[in-house]
């Protein structure tokens, strides 16, 4: 098993409005995913900006491209993502899992 993870920041303001955003668009597309096994969305707020940790784990590399394309270490992003994001980081980071 794959884990993959993904970083982002908004405004504090936006932490449950892009919350809310990532559990009805992008949670699903990875759910609908063949190879998908799981995930764990972390957040936290610091002053003003929210930070968001998606980890998810996949069967192995080749389903994170059906997922993500051949070049899977690069950072999936969805349209309204310009709405909250402050900046977009343009990878993932990618871990063996070998124990649970």
């Amino acid at each position: 098993m794959v884990a993959r993870i993904w970083h982002g920041k908004t405004k504090a303001k936006h932490f449950e409005e892009y919350a809310d955003f990532m559990k009805s668009q992008a949670i699903p597309d990875y759910k609908n995913t063949k190879g998908f096994v799981k995930l764990t969305f972390l957040r936290r707020v610091e002053g003003d900006i929210a930070h968001f940790n998606l980890i998810t784990f996949w069967e192995n590399i080749d389903v994170i491209k059906n997922f993500a394309g051949d070049d899977y270490q690069i950072a999936k992003y969805y349209p309204r993502d310009k709405d909250y994001l402050l900046e977009f980081e343009k990878k993932v980071t990618h871990y063996d899992v070998f124990a649970e």
